[in-house]
């Protein structure tokens, strides 16, 4: 019972160890969103031609609400173009898209399957139809809804040189239970506590699956979309860090996201996030690390290196960790079991174990939802039961992350039903 208690103990030094500068990232962010504000202010912009891409998969039920709030955006009509791969769909995608104004592609490919893999062809069509006529594109998923002034913003931030740009990822059904809760302050912390953080320092910030915004010298650079692992936002944000790309964030830009409501879906998505990472890692790992002691690209060294800690602590130390944390735990419990009478003092390790755990992540979920009230749209009870729901939410990533070592793992759709328009979803913080 005593070796369980010290590796636990460990454990838990590791994770602050390796952690404890998302803290200072946090408290940068508080402190620093007037100068950020300034700074976006401050650049002469530039009007530039977008194309927006939207990767789609049987999803009627939300596309057209996307397409309309993009076609209602206070940005110049005729600078953004909106394109839609139909992928694999079996139901009325691509007419509700072409119905609502989107230039519609469709594709079959039952071998290459992935939302990566969408992208690159949807971008091979673009090229082919249109060349170079954009500077821009951006990332949507179906089910996404953007303020009518997301557009403007993001070309604010865009105008200041960055080559990628993401924004503030908010959710459209954040109160339809504890499992879209958890996401939803998982990317509003994401969003708010770590990236606008990363954007004032210097460094790097990620982009987080959709609602982002890529140069055309990029993908000019790559000859497409070429990130194809199980999470292609994921292994975008290593071949930026290890290429010496620096990602901005525009915190003004606000999109809206649907999140999965079904614990089996949730565990589905989940093991996806956690192979993709291990992919990502097995793939980017060895160039990330040289980059926190060599640096990337031209910018400042230290930044260059923070940025690279950052991204290596976003793939890898988490996910062993909560891997090592199971497997002590069933270890001791079976060592308990041979030895008799130490079972309980056992379970009271791993009890005390998880009750730090969540003592940690109620403080993030609260410190969260405190600052970022009036953005989270729920009632106020809602709010506050969510927070308390957070770590338990956050806590069953340490079982997934453990099956996925075994598990083959495979790209699957997630099915979007929340077909509220931006309206509503602007009547409802009212």
């Amino acid at each position: 019972m005593e070796t369980v208690k010290i590796l636990n103990g460990i454990i838990g030094a590791l994770f602050v160890i390796c952690y404890s500068y998302q803290f200072v990232y946090t408290l940068a962010a508080v402190i620093l969103k007037k100068p950020l504000q300034r700074k976006a202010d401050a650049v002469p912009r530039k009007l530039h031609s977008y194309a927006v891409l939207i990767a789609a998969r049987n999803e009627e039920a939300v596309i057209g609400n996307l397409i309309k709030s993009i076609r209602e955006q206070d940005y110049p009509g005729e600078l953004v173009k909106i394109f839609v791969v139909a992928d694999n769909c079996a139901d009325k995608t691509a007419l509700v898209a072409k119905n609502a104004g989107a230039t519609v592609y469709t594709r079959q490919n039952n071998r290459k399957i992935g939302k990566g893999y969408a992208l690159d062809y949807l971008l091979e069509q673009i090229r082919a139809d249109f060349g170079e006529a954009f500077d821009g594109y951006f990332v949507f998923d179906a089910d996404n809804l953007l303020e009518p002034d997301y557009i403007s913003e993001m070309n604010k931030i865009f105008s200041q040189g960055y080559r990628v740009v993401t924004g503030y990822r908010n959710s459209k059904n954040y109160a339809s239970n504890w499992i879209s809760a958890g996401y939803s302050l998982w990317f509003i912390r994401q969003s708010q506590f770590l990236d606008r953080a990363r954007y004032f320092l210097g460094t790097s910030c990620n982009i987080s699956g959709t609602g982002f915004l890529v140069s055309r010298e990029i993908f000019g650079k790559t000859d497409g979309w070429k990130w194809f692992l199980l999470t292609e936002d994921i292994e975008f944000n290593a071949f930026c860090i290890t290429n010496g790309i620096k990602i901005g964030y525009c915190e003004r830009a606000v999109l809206y996201d649907e999140q999965p409501v079904g614990f089996r879906q949730s565990v589905r998505q989940r093991l996806r996030w956690s192979k993709g990472q291990l992919q990502v890692f097995t793939n980017y790992g060895v160039d990330l690390v040289k980059s926190v002691f060599t640096g990337a690209g031209k910018g400042s060294p230290v930044t260059s290196r923070l940025g690279a800690y950052d991204m290596v602590m976003s793939v890898s130390p988490a996910f062993v960790l909560s891997v090592a944390e199971i497997i002590v735990g069933a270890v001791g419990i079976f060592l308990s079991l041979g030895n008799g009478g130490t079972l309980l003092g056992t379970v009271l390790s791993i009890f005390e174990t998880i009750l730090g755990a969540y003592g940690l992540l109620f403080a993030i979920g609260i410190i969260t939802t405190a600052l970022e009230w009036r953005k989270i749209h729920a009632k106020a009870v809602e709010k506050v039961l969510y927070a308390f729901t957070f770590p338990i939410f956050m806590l069953t990533y340490a079982p997934i992350a453990f099956m996925s070592l075994f598990m083959h793992v495979e790209w699957k759709p997630i099915e979007h039903k929340v077909g509220k328009t931006i309206q509503e979803m602007r009547k409802d913080s009212l």
